[in-house]
């Protein structure tokens, strides 16, 4: 069984997209939690930041050009990592600007 949680996609003022995706899956060796998510910051048609935990791969993040594993501690914790990973690179790409 797969059902969609959450979906949420917006595009910020500097015309990049921020989309967020959660399903409730059966719990499995790959989805222990029971959980699949994929959060993604697009810049100029490129993915900078995406936090998944893809089948084969488990829990991990990119951000720019690297990947990495990701500690996942629950869905509140994902929110804020992906936020603050957010607010980082939109201070790099576009300078310290008030939202």
């Amino acid at each position: 069984m797969t059902k969609l949680l959450f979906h949420k996609k917006d595009t910020t003022k500097e015309k990049d997209i921020i989309e967020q995706k959660i399903w409730k899956v059966d719990k499995s060796k790959h989805f222990p939690q029971g959980i699949k998510y994929s959060l993604v910051y697009i810049h100029k048609n490129k993915r900078m930041i995406g936090y998944d935990n893809e089948r084969a791969k488990g829990h991990h993040k990119h951000y720019l050009d690297k990947e990495q594993k990701y500690n996942f501690k629950n869905l509140e914790q994902l929110q804020i990592d992906f936020t603050n990973d957010i607010k980082k690179l939109k201070e790099l790409l576009y300078g310290n600007q008030k939202n």
